[in-house]
Order: structure tokens, then sequence, then C-alpha cells
């Protein structure tokens, strides 16, 4: 089975959540700023990287919301979800010519959207819950 090591961005501000929005197949999907994890890079130069290719962002990590698991029959993933806080939403310029578009977005307004995988909204959840570890864990 291959394995993969992921990492995504839960971005909040005022109660809305930052997400990206790609052709996934003919359908416009969302996701979090997410991206795979390079061969060199630690978790948080992985997570910058990702962050600043899919929304020209330059931020750094407040900490981690949680590891997460998705097995498909072709490939299991291992995704990171780190965090960061905003005073108030961003205007974003993707650098990934895969991204179409970044959006502000509340959790109710994701209802009935297609989204890249069932993790985005855990992801969302668990840190609306308080699922909030200092990066100190990582090792």
């Amino acid at each position: 089975m291959i394995q993969a090591a992921t990492i995504a961005w839960v971005i909040e501000a005022q109660g809305q959540y930052l997400f990206v929005e790609e052709d996934i197949g003919g359908v416009l999907t969302l996701n979090q700023p997410a991206g795979h994890w390079e061969r060199g890079e630690n978790l948080i130069e992985a997570a910058k990287r990702e962050l600043k290719e899919e929304t020209g962002l330059s931020l750094s990590p407040q900490g981690l919301v949680g590891l997460y698991h998705l097995e498909l029959p072709h490939k299991t993933f291992w995704r990171h979800v780190f965090y960061a806080r905003l005073p108030a939403p961003v205007d974003t310029v993707p650098e990934d010519s895969d991204i179409l578009r970044c959006l502000w977005l509340t959790p109710e307004a994701l209802e009935n959207r297609p989204l890249r995988s069932h993790l985005v909204v855990e992801a969302i959840r668990d840190f609306e819950a308080g699922s909030h570890y200092p990066l100190s864990v990582l090792r």
C-alpha cells in the first residue's frame, strides 16, 4: 500500500475559514490549503510552502489541530493539520495554477458543496471544539 504524508491548514478569521477551490475531474471542489510533505522538509517548512503556493500567504502555524488518517483503496494518507487565527480575512493570490481561487466561508456554507474529503469538515469541527496543540509536540 502506498502511503503519503500531507499537511493542511485551518485558517480562521472572524468565524470564517480559508478554503481553496480546485477543479477535480470537472467538479469545483473545496479543500483547505493543503499538499504533500516533500523529502528534505520538516513539517513546518512543508506547511509554510504549501500555504504560500496555494494562497500566496506567508504565515507560520500557531499550532496543530491534529493528525488524521484517510485510507483509500489505492493509497493511505496521513494528514497533519495546522492552524492560524487572523484578526480579519485577508486577500489571497494563489501561485499554484491548480488553485482556481481562495474563499473565506463559514462552516455552514460548506453544506452541499463538494469537498476534497470528509477530513475538511472534521478538522474544522475539531478546531472549533478546542483541539489546539502546541508545535512542540512535533519532534
